[in-house]
């Protein structure tokens, strides 16, 4: 049984997941496109303190796993959640997904079938006068596009493809995902208060150093437009930090684009229920232990 924690941003689920691992005798696998990334702490939302408090540290996966810059995908997501997934129920513990990243969660619920597929230059070379608005059109005909990210590059649109034609040629290579029941509870509050929410915890990372953050990554040498595509804080920092922006502005459309993207996340959690996916949805307005009791009345007495 996989026990999913997910919802917007700012809605608390670290604090949440980490609250029911140690109820549950569980460990923690991170749902976070960009948590993978060492460096990428404040910015990323890791909150790190949060897996020690209240005792020994909950083990947590998936986090810290790359350098920035590198080029992770959901393909390579799967494969590291079904690592981290086995080692956890091998060792006679309670597996627990935890993240935002709607795309990442609906890998591993609806089990994506996925394929790793190798550089094929005469592939690229193929395309490589074709416009990236048929590219597009070709990819949405051999799959759904669940949402942009594989289309908001020319690198990762060829990519994309490239990866479906290697699947049309290939369908037995791809991931499997081991057998599990899941049980899957989504945090949320009302618009406004998660809007509150997203301000306050805004203004505190940036107290806490996140400018800083953003500087010493491009100090280290990380690309500042591979930066700005990792989005939201990173792209908007970035630009203020090369003087494309005042402090004022940056922080006005960093604010404006979280809100925008918790409404995605909340969209895409609806998508997945459109698609026969069940989400339990959790009240954040009820406090942190009604939450936390919720989970624990239903998880024994359902499973």
């Amino acid at each position: 049984m996989l026990l999913t924690i997910t919802g917007p941003t700012a809605t608390g689920k670290t604090a949440l997941a980490v609250a029911v691992a140690r109820a549950l005798d569980g460990e923690i696998i991170s749902a976070d496109s960009r948590q993978v990334f060492r460096g990428m702490d404040i910015g990323t939302g890791k909150d790190l303190t949060e897996y020690s408090e209240g005792g020994s540290p909950v083990p947590v996966h998936l986090i810290d796993i790359h350098d920035p810059g590198y080029e992770y995908n959901v393909y390579q997501f799967q494969n590291d959640f079904i690592q981290a997934y086995r080692s956890i129920v091998a060792a006679g513990r309670q597996p627990i997904l935890c993240g935002g990243t709607g795309l990442y969660v609906d890998a591993v619920v609806r089990n994506f079938p996925l394929s790793h597929a190798p550089v094929d230059e005469a592939f690229r070379a193929s395309v490589a006068d074709v416009s990236d608005e048929e590219l597009t059109r070709r990819l949405a005909s051999l799959v759904k596009l669940h949402n942009h990210t594989d289309t908001e590059s020319r690198d990762r649109l060829v990519r994309a493809l490239e990866i479906q034609e290697y699947a049309l040629q290939h369908p037995d290579h791809h991931v499997v995902m081991p057998e599990m029941e899941h049980r899957i509870y989504a945090v949320t509050f009302p618009r406004e208060i998660i809007i509150q929410r997203i301000e306050r915890r805004l203004r505190q990372r940036l107290e806490e150093g996140m400018v800083d953050e953003v500087q010493r990554l491009l100090d280290s040498g990380v690309d500042a437009d591979r930066l700005k595509r990792y989005g939201l804080e990173y792209r908007h920092l970035t630009c203020y930090l090369l003087g494309e922006c005042s402090y004022e502005e940056m922080f006005e459309l960093l604010f404006r684009d979280i809100r925008r993207f918790a409404k995605r996340q909340m969209t895409y959690l609806r998508h997945m229920e459109r698609n026969g996916v069940s989400i339990h949805w959790l009240e954040g307005t009820k406090g942190p232990q009604a939450l936390l009791n919720e989970i624990l009345e239903n998880f024994p007495r359902l499973f």
